[in-house]
């Protein structure tokens, strides 16, 4: 076994140098050819506009409540949701400062469930609590 060294004892022996500020380096980028592949059209997709989710498009049946923002007729959920903010725009409902905030009137607390204010995300699931 080798003898061990000694420790030293005293911090102050040791040696303090200056730091030096780290000269800077000059960093120069590579160009790399990128690789041209001709690229085959997918033949399964048609082209042009996207098919809606038909379950997007099934007529649900509206609440009382919600009746009085939206009408009675069933429709869409896409639809039931333009008209709500047809209904907030129309009546300026939508907090002028916090533009995500929707200060519910008479007919919309019916629908948030007694709350004065809410958010638009807060409103859509609120809101599908009202179609079946």
């Amino acid at each position: 076994m080798a003898p061990k060294k000694p420790v030293a004892k005293n911090a102050a022996a040791k040696k303090t140098t200056a730091k030096k500020p780290a000269a800077k380096k000059t960093v120069v980028k590579k160009t790399v050819a990128k690789k041209t592949t001709a690229k085959k059209p997918a033949a399964n997709k048609a082209k042009g506009k996207r098919a809606p989710n038909p379950a997007f498009m099934k007529a649900m049946n509206i609440s009382p409540a919600l009746a009085k923002v939206v009408g009675s007729k069933p429709l869409p959920r896409t639809e039931v949701v333009k008209k709500l903010w047809e209904y907030i725009k129309k009546n300026k409902l939508q907090d002028p400062v916090n533009k995500r905030n929707i200060n519910a009137d008479g007919n919309l607390k019916d629908v948030f469930g007694g709350k004065g204010t809410v958010t638009m995300f807060e409103m859509t699931k609120l809101v599908n609590k009202h179609l079946s």
